[in-house]
């Protein structure tokens, strides 16, 4: 639950760093601008505060790990909410408008996680989860889209050391192999969920784990 602060707050401050020309260029998400990235964070956000104000009061039937539904079939853009987060994403028109709304609902969305207790089962998705484990899981989403938020910023801060690696250790055990040693825990991240492909030699590291990429988590 820690890391999921970290992850979170070092996110909305990438996030408060942004210049307006910068929520016009494109995310590390297919698709996607900048903006359309933030504007997922808000829905993010506010999807973290209905859950950890959703108690349940049955055994939990996910864990960090199982949270994800994994496939290999990257996402089409055709999905209903996909078209709705770029439509109001472009609603906003100015900046810092999504701006404050994310530094709003997240900064709210942090605090409930710090009040969080561990044990808490909380509903999500028709699921039970702990809240410690819906939190962690989280930490993977923030890693990918800290990344995904500065895949075309050369000048913007990424996410630390250690939230890239706990990310990378999540996404190694939905995976249940590691990655080769030769990997950063970035590359791990980009390419184990399909965000860019492997070159050659990555390719002929990666053995019996290339069947199961990408990991296309949701």
């Amino acid at each position: 639950m820690d890391l999921f602060s970290r992850s979170w707050t070092a996110l909305l401050a990438a996030v408060a760093d942004l210049s307006d020309e910068d929520f016009a260029r494109p995310s590390g998400c297919a698709g996607w601008l900048v903006r359309d990235l933030v504007c997922h964070l808000v829905i993010d956000a506010q999807d973290v505060l209905i859950t950890l104000v959703t108690p349940a009061d049955t055994e939990p039937t996910r864990d960090a790990v199982t949270y994800w539904a994994v496939s290999q079939t990257p996402p089409t853009g055709d999905d209903p909410l996909d078209a709705l987060i770029v439509r109001l994403a472009a609603a906003y028109e100015e900046p810092w408008l999504l701006k404050f709304h994310l530094d709003d609902v997240g900064s709210a969305a942090g605090r409930a996680a710090r009040l969080a207790d561990p044990g808490l089962r909380v509903s999500t998705q028709g699921e039970v989860l702990t809240a410690g484990d819906y939190l962690s899981a989280y930490v993977l989403e923030w890693a990918l889209h800290h990344l995904d938020l500065v895949a075309h910023l050369p000048d913007a801060a990424g996410p630390s050391t250690e939230v890239l690696a706990g990310a990378q250790e999540l996404l190694e055990t939905i995976a249940g192999a590691a990655f080769p040693s030769s990997f950063s825990d970035t590359d791990a991240l980009l390419v184990g969920t399909g965000r860019r492909a492997p070159t050659g030699e990555e390719q002929s590291q990666l053995g019996p784990l290339e069947t199961k990429l990408p990991l296309v988590l949701g």
